[in-house]
């Protein structure tokens, strides 16, 4: 793997759980929120395993249908897209 796009996805995934983070944190303390849509462009980008750990670690997001269908979508269509980009592709 390039070490540009695994820096990439290792940035865009911590940047993804520290959202969710931070996000349970404003909703326990009543303050400011992350948009939802915020969330979702973020695992779009990349981001989906950092945010799906995200949710299972603070149990965020975990009764919205949009996260507990789009997110692990997103993870397995990125994750098949890596094995077909960097293994099958490749042989």
């Amino acid at each position: 793997m390039p070490p540009l796009l695994l820096y990439y996805l290792l940035l865009i995934n911590l940047i993804a759980w520290m959202l969710c983070w931070y996000d349970k944190r404003a909703a326990i303390r009543q303050n400011w929120r992350v948009r939802e849509r915020t969330l979702l462009l973020y695992a779009a980008a990349g981001g989906s395993a950092g945010l799906y750990l995200g949710m299972k670690t603070f149990r965020h997001k975990t009764k919205h249908l949009k996260f507990t269908v789009l997110v692990p979508l997103l993870l397995l269509i990125q994750s098949a897209g890596l094995v077909w980009f960097f293994v099958i592709r490749t042989s």
